[in-house]
């Protein structure tokens, strides 16, 4: 069954533009982004960014995330999969210490990062690239509130 392009509810008018009304801190996110992916593989940053703009419910992040996940060669399943990792043996234990330090650190009022998850992601990952992986975290969640708080969606898709 394919969606017929007249019967789709129309995105939330965007409230603000960042890069108009704020272009120096706008870029500067830019910057600060571009600094937090360096050191992390590019499959777990996707995986990162996907499972924090889902929980964050961030419309517009989700979209552009999964795409760039589908053209790095993501598999479906995975992106699929990533609300319920914990239930399936589809990722390995960096990208499940990965996962579980962006729900710890996304949903950060609910018990902050617990010393548990900290510690295996700890055991996973270098001092270095630990701290690259917090760096994106801390963007991804950022871009969320950007887009959710200015009511940024995702562009209309042609089937």
């Amino acid at each position: 069954m394919t969606t017929n392009a007249n019967d789709l509810v129309p995105a939330p008018e965007q409230r603000i533009s960042l890069p108009e009304q704020a272009p120096e801190w706008y870029r500067a996110m830019i910057r600060l982004d571009g600094a937090a992916r360096p050191a992390v593989d590019p499959v777990i940053g996707e995986l990162v960014r996907i499972h924090a703009s889902a929980i964050n419910g961030c419309a517009h992040c989700l979209d552009m995330h999964t795409t760039d996940a589908r053209k790095g060669g993501e598999q479906e399943h995975r992106i699929y999969a990533l609300p319920a990792w914990r239930e399936t043996p589809y990722f390995t234990a960096r990208e499940r210490a990965a996962l579980a330090l962006t729900e710890a650190i996304t949903l950060i009022t609910k018990g902050h990062v617990p010393d548990e998850v900290y510690d295996e992601a700890a055991k996973q990952f270098d001092p270095q690239e630990l701290a690259q992986l917090i760096a994106v975290i801390i963007s991804i969640n950022s871009w969320n509130r950007i887009a959710i708080t200015s009511r940024l969606s995702p562009a209309p898709k042609q089937n």
